[in-house]
């Protein structure tokens, strides 16, 4: 009775008929004869089967020590077996001297043949003792469902590492695992969470220094997660966050507040750990199986050095083992584990060794500028990314919010801040007649920045627009605030990106890339850009006004005192027709060959025929 496995229950008498579990006698022999002859099968047998496939615990055992002999380089002829089992005091077990002669007559060429029966046979037993088994435990007096799912978990979790790797041998296991290039197609890609950021399955980290809005960054990505709205423009796959908070946890209410009344909609799918669970603690692994049950897609640590207290974090070694704990929750849960973390007292690298970065797929870095709210520029930099560009700079203006119904001991509201994307916010409309329409104006035209108030006052009357002297000054002011003229003459505006500008008066026409005015409007005026008094001049005035775009006169030497340009044609206020223009003009002054007006400004410093609305681009 050794060499028979126990039978199963339910296994005798079954409707007249004895029912054995699943097997295969005739292949076993085949497969243990093949060896014993030609053991260099027994390499790639092992890739195929292991020991406890065998139906007959004699065949397990005679299977392990032919192992052991190939191993250890001796011989598996049937003399050299029943030896190495008789040391083992294991021969009568296998059967004794005769049954390991008998198996000799079993040989095949291809034994691998046999061994896929031998794996598909003890994998239905497997199956047949899993339903045996769960029908007792339903059966049982004291029965839980909790149990049973425990058991198919178990047996599920079995199936898979044995569908990994049958033999026993981990090199066996590892070759296994090697994938040629056509493989590489079958992996799957990054899955995007939050745009081209931040991706599930990844371990992401945020630096910045201390106070520069890092944490109020994060809780807006983690809002958008939860709720499954869109991050400022950028497409966002919604989950559950796991928000751990290992320092400032008592502020954290205030932003979330804020964040609710702004976005008029609860943060939902966001859960707090209001306290540092510590990496190289036993809590840790509690931890990672909390997060293995809850399944989310985000998991935030907030901030590195507060769940790795204790740790020397310049050192590679130590660190190396804190970012190791980090992957181990990453690898459980399959969800993008985000970091955040101060950087040094200079630079914009992550404090302490460089182990970490190097673990990272993704990491950014939060800098703010301006010293309040109303101010306040967050900027939000791709340090890295691992396997994509690291795309554009994304920039945020803070809104302050009151928190209804809450108020400070003496009586002043409760306040906490939302960030506002001002990459993606529309510009209010610009009224016309106002100081930046008339920015707008000047800059579809061409004018040059450096124009002064008096020659950009001329060219508005030939074009016959009334603005007053003041609004004049200020649209110079935003002008020169914003731009710079460059050796060509062209404009150069500043980087801000607005979206959805509407001018009244102009509409269907291409817009300037106009920015805010920053400027107080009550800055003094400045002149410098002026040309000459329209009197006579005075000797030298060119050379010590070289900022002056008006030639002097023809044939003139440097001292001459430059010619008052051209009188600008006056607006008749009865509607004159093209008489009025002409009778109006001298006879010096070119006109437009196409409208017949006067030329002026630097059309005509630069001898076009054509005023700037006429001009045809070149064949």
């Amino acid at each position: 009775m050794d060499n028979v496995r126990p039978m199963n229950r339910d296994a005798a008498d079954h409707d007249g008929f004895t029912r054995l579990p699943p097997h295969n006698h005739d292949a076993e022999l085949y497969v243990l004869g093949s060896c014993i002859h030609q053991p260099r099968h027994i390499p790639a047998l092992r890739n195929l089967i292991t020991g406890a496939d065998f139906y007959r615990p004699a065949h397990e055992l005679i299977w392990n020590v032919l192992g052991e002999l190939f191993d250890a380089g001796q011989p598996t002829e049937p003399v050299a077996l029943a030896r190495a089992l008789e040391k083992r005091k294991d021969l009568k077990r296998a059967g004794g001297t005769a049954y390991i002669s008998a198996l000799a007559n079993y040989s095949w060429p291809a034994p691998d043949y046999y061994a896929d029966f031998i794996r598909e046979t003890a994998d239905l037993r497997a199956a047949d003792e899993f339903g045996r088994r769960i029908s007792l435990y339903a059966y049982e007096p004291d029965a839980e469902p909790a149990q049973v799912v425990t058991f198919i978990d178990d047996y599920l979790t079995r199936q898979k590492e044995r569908a990994a790797g049958r033999s026993g041998d981990p090199a066996d296991a590892l070759l296994a695992e090697l994938l040629d290039a056509s493989s590489l197609d079958n992996m799957p890609a990054l899955d995007p969470l939050v745009g081209d950021f931040l991706h599930l399955d990844t371990l992401s980290r945020i630096i910045g220094p201390s106070g520069h809005m890092k944490s109020f960054v994060v809780i807006d990505i983690a809002a958008h997660v939860g709720t499954g709205k869109p991050w400022h423009g950028h497409h966002v796959r919604q989950g559950t966050v796991v928000y751990l908070v290992a320092e400032g946890a008592r502020g954290i209410r205030k932003r979330v507040r804020a964040w609710e009344k702004h976005h008029g909609m609860k943060m939902d799918h966001v859960l707090f750990m209001p306290r540092p669970v510590q990496t190289r603690g036993p809590e840790w692994d509690v931890f990672i199986e909390a997060m293995r049950r809850l399944e989310p897609a985000l998991i935030v640590i907030d901030t590195q050095a507060r769940v790795s207290v204790g740790v020397e974090e310049n050192s590679n070694t130590e660190l190396g083992l804190v970012v190791e704990r980090l992957d181990d929750l990453r690898r459980a849960t399959e969800a993008c584990v985000l970091v955040i973390h101060h950087t040094g007292h200079i630079g914009e690298h992550g404090r302490g060794a460089s182990a970490a970065k190097g673990a990272l797929q993704s990491e950014f870095h939060v800098s703010k500028k301006g010293d309040n709210a109303s101010n306040i520029i967050v900027t939000f930099k791709v340090g890295k990314q691992k396997d994509d560009e690291e795309g554009d700079d994304l920039q945020f203006g803070l809104k302050v919010v009151t928190l209804d119904g809450e108020q400070k001991p003496d009586g002043r509201p409760v306040t906490s801040v939302v960030l506002e994307s001002l990459d993606t916010m529309a510009r209010p409309p610009i009224e016309a007649g106002s100081p930046e329409w008339l920015v707008t104006v000047l800059d579809k035209a061409g004018i040059p920045v450096d124009w002064g108030q008096i020659r950009v006052s001329r060219w508005l009357t030939g074009e016959g627009i009334k603005l007053g002297k003041p609004k004049i000054e200020e649209a110079l002011r935003i002008r020169k605030s914003r731009t710079h003229q460059t050796g060509t003459g062209d404009i150069k505006s500043d980087t801000h990106n607005w979206t959805d500008t509407t001018i009244p008066g102009t509409a269907d026409e291409p817009l300037s890339d106009c920015t805010r005015n920053d400027l107080p409007r009550d800055l003094p005026r400045t002149d410098f850009n002026e040309p000459p008094q329209e009197s006579g001049g005075r000797s030298r005035e060119v050379t010590e006004n070289p900022r002056s775009n008006i030639p002097p006169q023809p044939g003139g030497g440097p001292g001459d005192a430059p010619s008052k340009p051209p009188s600008p044609r006056s607006p008749s206020r009865e509607g004159g027709g093209e008489g009025e223009d002409e009778k109006n003009t001298t006879p010096e002054t070119p006109l437009c060959t196409v409208c017949h007006k006067p030329l002026h400004g630097y059309r005509l410093d630069r001898g076009y025929d054509t005023c700037l609305q006429h001009d045809t681009p070149a064949a």
